[in-house]
């Protein structure tokens, strides 16, 4: 007599070659190293060589390009998978843990709020963020065989975004990542899973493109010194913005910078400044401040004269070793 499950053994046991069926998922096989190792020399690669100072940045738009998505904006002004892109960039740069992460994207709510509070001021920051997802699109494969199939969903984004100097308005960065997710059933003789629509596709394949995409932008700030403003100048004693929360510790040394005077050059018609000049190093002594809107530093000067320099034409930078 046959059973179900006999049925079943027999199929599996007859079914031919070429037959569609689901991807064995890879083996486990652990590395030579044994895991306490690895998680050592994970732990000392990512030991920072020298300080790294937060910057400030913001996300000042990331829309929709893509033809995908746009019936089901609810009204002219709102996008759903761009604020979805934007909220998911943000999350990502505050976990970096590398950032100072300020609200721009909803900013007329941010100054509604501030107007109740009756605090309407505003913090500059670094670099903004423009991107957008320029590409987004789902497809679904498979392949059949003898009582048997599969089914494969995939879904696929492209976000691009560029660095924006506050300071001149100057686009000096782009970059581009791309994200792929994927879901596979397959069934026989009747028998299996059966993927209806994962909407949790579009998620995936976005997180993974701004993931990708995030990598270069970080590298690419890194790269560029730490800045910040002097506040003032008593007595000698310098005041400069920026505090713990960027990372800052008592007895670090940075330097004052001049800026170069301004040019206007006969080629391009723009205003160009010279290379700022090094009069001075201070020591951090102390902070003030609670919080990323108003947090500060006292420093002292250590080498250097700032008798004559003017607290608008002088800025503070780290020192590079």
């Amino acid at each position: 007599m046959f059973t179900r499950k006999n049925v079943m053994v027999w199929i599996a046991l007859t079914l031919p070659a070429g037959c569609a069926t689901v991807s064995t998922p890879p083996e486990h096989v652990e590395a030579p190293a044994s895991k306490a190792q690895q998680v050592k020399a994970q732990a000392a690669a990512q030991l920072p060589t020298t300080k790294q100072y937060k910057r400030k940045v913001a996300i000042a738009r990331f829309s929709n390009e893509s033809n995908y998505g746009r019936s089901l904006m609810t009204d002219q002004d709102y996008d759903r998978i761009g604020k979805q892109a934007s909220d998911m960039l943000a999350a990502k740069l505050i976990m970096s843990n590398k950032f100072v992460v300020f609200e721009r994207s909803d900013i007329s709510k941010v100054q509604r709020e501030q107007a109740i509070s009756g605090d309407a001021k505003l913090i500059g920051v670094d670099a903004l963020i423009v991107g957008s997802v320029t590409e987004f699109g789902r497809s679904v494969g498979g392949k059949s065989g003898f009582l048997s199939s599969t089914k494969v969903q995939t879904a696929r984004a492209k976000v691009e975004a560029r660095l924006v100097d506050v300071k001149t308005g100057q686009a000096f960065y782009s970059a581009s990542g791309v994200g792929e997710a994927s879901t596979e059933s397959g069934e026989i003789a009747g028998y299996g899973s059966r993927a209806e629509y994962d909407a949790t596709l579009n998620d995936r394949a976005i997180s993974a493109a701004i993931s990708d995409m995030l990598d270069k932008l970080v590298s690419t700030l890194d790269d560029r010194k730490w800045k910040t403003d002097v506040l003032e100048i008593q007595d000698g004693t310098v005041f400069i913005s920026g505090g713990q929360k960027q990372g800052l510790k008592a007895g670090d040394v940075l330097q004052i910078m001049e800026q170069g005077s301004a040019v206007k050059s006969k080629q391009s018609g723009f205003e160009i400044h010279l290379p700022p000049k090094k009069i001075a190093e201070i020591r951090i002594t102390s902070f003030f401040g609670d919080n990323e809107n108003n947090e500060g530093a006292i420093c002292e000067v250590i080498t250097g004269s700032i008798a004559a320099a003017k607290a608008d034409k002088i800025f503070v930078e780290e020192v590079i070793k």
